[in-house]
């Protein structure tokens, strides 16, 4: 994929996330010089599987289990310091080589403790379907200008004022939400006394960086969180998460401009999943949705929590391609579906009783949704030990065709399995 005309790719979920961007980064990773997070914390996890070991990254790029791959957090990521470092911690206990190999930007936000005390206690209010893992709340410090950047570790007995003015803020609002819990400020001054020296010397311009690596001939990959229905501009708000996921948060997320970009790869699933609350218009509540999610092992990353699991949604896939502008799509988990005799595809969505091609903007129009589908013949042959486009079933074939006739995008990847060695090249 990286050539003479592709310098820097991005990678973008077309769901609601967990669509397998881990595996299809770690894949594409291994020709990339450079592998940068843009966006997002924590509360995403990607897994990947090396033989028979199983790695899911929170706040570490994909690209870290790739050995000779600079890995980058861009100033659109919100860094939990202390998962970043136990997360580091363990990569190196488990023969991953980190010396030399991961870089911060100056600019990116931290999520500190007193951003999950926040996150729990609005989430008992909302009900979202939020991880607690602090990520709103640090954003929203980013964005009302009371953030604690990674820079500013450099100097910490500079940020003891903002620490005290956000904990005795943070404290306030825990008391008018109804919690009993408390921030302590001598526990976070600790904290970044402790985490500074760590995290100080991985500090850097990394817009710099990614701009002369792509200029002076480097291949960059930028890494997306989540999925595109989770962006908080252009998903199914409110129940989306605290940042922008598609792909014109790539370049703001790293510093560079979006000419720099050539190719946008959205990564989607063979059909379609979702973790917390929110509307899912395909969602099966049968022995069908029990089985998707039994063979895809569909539970959180980050929570364990069982996913909803519902067929593929091709309006999804059109609204997802548009806002993204995908060049090329990568299909995952197809093997899930190899036992399915019958495999319906949402074509369109029926609302009042009129026909929509497109997704609506209104939240209680989406949950009104009734789906309009068609229905392919299953395969019924496992496809796991395919390598070829070829040697794919003529059923599972049509199913891939009819994904790209209906998105609009070509499908250049196809996962069948958690390996490495289990992705196809279309060409």
């Amino acid at each position: 994929m990286f050539g003479p005309h592709c310098r820097c790719m991005v990678i973008v979920g077309a769901q609601w996330g967990d669509e397998g961007k881990g595996k299809i980064v770690d894949v594409l990773s291994d020709n990339a010089d450079i592998v940068a997070r843009y966006q997002g914390g924590a509360n995403a996890g990607h897994t990947v599987v090396l033989a028979d070991d199983e790695f899911v990254l929170h706040q570490m790029p994909t690209g870290v289990l790739q050995p000779d791959t600079l890995c980058v957090i861009g100033n659109g990521v919100v860094l939990d310091p202390e998962t970043f470092v136990a997360e580091a911690e363990d990569l190196e206990a488990r023969g991953i080589n980190l010396e030399g190999r991961v870089a911060i930007s100056d600019l990116t936000h931290l999520v500190l403790p007193y951003h999950k005390l926040l996150d729990t206690a609005a989430e008992s209010k909302q009900k979202i379907g939020t991880t607690r893992r602090g990520i709103g709340p640090a954003y929203e410090d980013r964005t009302g200008r009371r953030g604690i950047r990674v820079g500013d570790l450099r100097a910490p007995e500079r940020i003891e004022e903002r620490l005290r003015d956000n904990v005795a803020r943070v404290n306030m609002l825990l008391e008018s939400l109804g919690s009993n819990e408390r921030a302590d400020i001598d526990h976070h001054i600790e904290l970044i006394d402790r985490l500074a020296p760590i995290l100080s010397p991985l500090a850097t311009d990394i817009g710099q960086l990614i701009h002369d690596a792509v200029s002076n001939g480097r291949n960059v990959l930028l890494e997306g969180a989540q999925g595109t229905l989770l962006d908080v501009d252009h998903g199914t708000y409110p129940f989306v998460t605290s940042s922008n996921t598609t792909a014109g948060a790539a370049a703001v997320g790293v510093g560079i401009g979006p000419r720099m970009i050539d190719v946008v790869i959205g990564v989607i699933k063979a059909y379609t999943t979702r973790v917390g609350n929110g509307p899912f218009p395909t969602q099966q509540d049968d022995e069908a949705g029990e089985k998707l999610r039994h063979m895809g092992g569909e539970y959180g990353a980050t929570t364990g929590r069982p996913r909803r699991c519902g067929w593929f949604d091709a309006v999804i896939g059109r609204y997802a391609a548009r806002v993204n502008g995908f060049t090329h799509l990568a299909v995952t988990k197809l093997d899930v579906l190899d036992t399915f005799d019958a495999i319906p595809i949402c074509v369109a969505y029926s609302i009042d009783g009129e026909r929509r091609d497109e997704l609506p903007a209104d939240i209680d129009a989406l949950e009104r949704v009734e789906p309009i589908y068609e229905t392919l013949e299953g395969w019924c042959q496992p496809t796991s030990g395919v390598r070829s486009v070829s040697d794919l079933p003529g059923k599972a074939r049509a199913y891939i065709d009819r994904i790209e006739s209906l998105a609009g995008v070509p499908v250049s990847f196809v996962s069948v399995g958690t390996r490495r060695d289990q992705m196809i090249k279309v060409d």
